[in-house]
């Protein structure tokens, strides 16, 4: 089985039965609500993890909506994934006072330490790296997020401490 194969396996609820059923049952929770569509997707993010274009079609199927509403919604707002993450993500606010304040650098460094580009994640399923836009600790910039934890005040120096939380994180964990 290729990795393309194995991966649409894994994302695709046609091809997933499991997957379908956890979806079925987020949308039979939820069809009914006012603003369905975000409940759901929220659900389906925080249980699955990611809302891939195959999820994203099952649910407009499902609701019998256009899948470019969903999308719409997933696209709009990126707090959303289509892709699996790791287990860990790292996470450079991009707002402007982190740009200003020297997050291209943080970014550089944590590619050289980690050896993935932006929006990847790292071939154990460890780490996703990602930018996001603001997270509202402007007064901390440049901030990073590791998993929900907010870092302020970094600099490319301490990229390497972050790392090491992480890997301390999953001895404890």
């Amino acid at each position: 089985m290729t990795q393309n194969t194995l991966e649409n396996t894994l994302i695709d609820p046609t091809q997933n039965p499991e997957l379908a059923a956890n979806l079925v049952k987020i949308l039979e929770e939820h069809k009914n609500k006012p603003g369905s569509l975000m409940v759901i997707l929220n659900d389906v993010q925080a249980k699955i993890g990611f809302v891939s274009e195959q999820i994203q079609q099952f649910i407009a199927n499902y609701l019998k909506v256009p899948v470019s509403k969903v999308h719409g919604v997933i696209s709009f707002y990126s707090f959303y994934t289509t892709r699996p993450r790791g287990k860990h993500t790292i996470k450079f606010c991009m707002g402007t006072a982190c740009y200003v304040g020297g997050a291209a650098q943080l970014i550089d460094k944590a590619k050289q330490l980690i050896g993935i580009e932006m929006g990847k994640t790292t071939d154990d399923g460890n780490i996703t790296m990602e930018e996001c836009r603001c997270v509202g600790a402007c007064s901390q910039a440049p901030v990073v997020v590791v998993d929900e934890s907010i870092h302020g005040r970094v600099q490319p120096s301490k990229v390497a401490t972050l790392i090491r939380t992480i890997e301390r994180l999953d001895k404890e964990g």
